[in-house]
């Protein structure tokens, strides 16, 4: 019994003293999509926010592949000693109603830090379809169902359901065609290879509207956008309809409490500072939320049970 205390002891010890020195080191964070999409945005935000304070370089590694799967099981697999961290969105939760094998549990397998920020998107279109509004865009749809395509990051992602969430409300048929992160569904819409997506973060989407090559139609928040307010909302059109996504930070799941407090102390600290908002909002569109870590367990969880409800009904899979 006293063997046993003691190396219970010295453990707990041991952790205490890791956790006290750290971080030594490097710290990856995971975007488990392709560069250029809204987690890599998120991630590379984070690498310039939380170099200095945590007195280490911020490495952020894109693992994309489906939609967010691969990433994402490679940072639960990882040492839970804060030195692997993952940044994700949506899919990290409806991921689950379209796969049906799954590597990871997003309640069980990882550690919350925070909730980080939310976003709407802009609903865009190649400047070769004939329309100027959702009006427009419903209308066509009606008539050529399944003859539009529109760009996802992949099935399950941010512009995939904000998609299907637009074809149950308005009753038309749009095509989706799936890859592997924002980046290569933005280039696809772009070279009209696709022809309409849902880009994150008004800023990111204006150059393009500017540059006439895309076409910016309506933005998918419940109000205009004080970055474009010339934008309607899809709800101007579409009573109803309202679509903005989150982007969350998590750690594996053993990872120590104390390791997990300084990052979530140090990431809501970084992120409320004046230079961080500017640039999280006005830069990029990112409402910056930095939550606590039980208030990113409680959103989670609501999630979870609000889209188990709309891809039950929709039936929408993985291809």
């Amino acid at each position: 019994m006293r063997r046993h205390v003691a190396l219970v002891f010295l453990a707990v010890a041991a952790a205490r003293a890791l956790a006290a020195e750290y971080p030594t080191k490097p710290v990856r964070i995971i975007a488990p999509f392709s560069a250029g999409g809204s987690v890599d945005l998120v991630a590379r935000l984070l690498e310039t926010d939380l170099g200095k304070p945590l007195g280490q370089q911020i490495v952020v590694d894109n693992r994309g592949g489906a939609s967010g799967n691969i990433g994402t099981e490679l940072a639960k697999n990882a040492a839970p000693d804060g030195y692997t961290l993952l940044v994700n969105t949506l899919p990290f939760v409806t991921n689950q109603f379209v796969y049906d094998k799954m590597p990871y549990d997003p309640i069980n397998d990882f550690a919350p830090i925070t909730l980080l920020c939310s976003v709407a998107a802009v609903l865009m279109s190649h400047p070769s379809v004939p329309v100027n509004s959702v009006e427009d865009l419903i209308a066509l749809a009606r008539s050529k169902p399944d003859a539009l395509t529109y760009a996802t990051a992949g099935p399950a992602s941010n512009p995939h359901i904000a998609g299907e969430l637009l074809k149950n409300m308005a009753n038309i048929k749009l095509l989706p065609v799936h890859f592997k992160g924002g980046g290569p569904s933005m280039i696809s819409t772009l070279s009209g290879e696709t022809q309409l997506r849902f880009s994150n973060g008004v800023p990111q989407a204006l150059p393009h509207m500017q540059a006439k090559r895309l076409r910016g139609l309506a933005v998918t928040s419940a109000t205009r956008s004080a970055d474009a307010p010339q934008l309607p909302t899809i709800a101007e059109s579409l009573p109803g309809y309202e679509f903005t996504t989150w982007h969350v930070l998590a750690a594996p799941v053993k990872t120590p409490a104390s390791i997990l407090a300084t990052l979530s102390e140090t990431v809501r600290t970084a992120l409320k500072t004046p230079d961080a908002l500017r640039r999280w909002q006005q830069g990029h569109g990112l409402e910056v939320i930095a939550s606590t870590p039980e208030e990113m367990t409680a959103h989670l969880k609501r999630e979870i049970a609000k889209w188990r409800v709309v891809f039950k009904q929709q039936g929408i899979k993985a291809d």
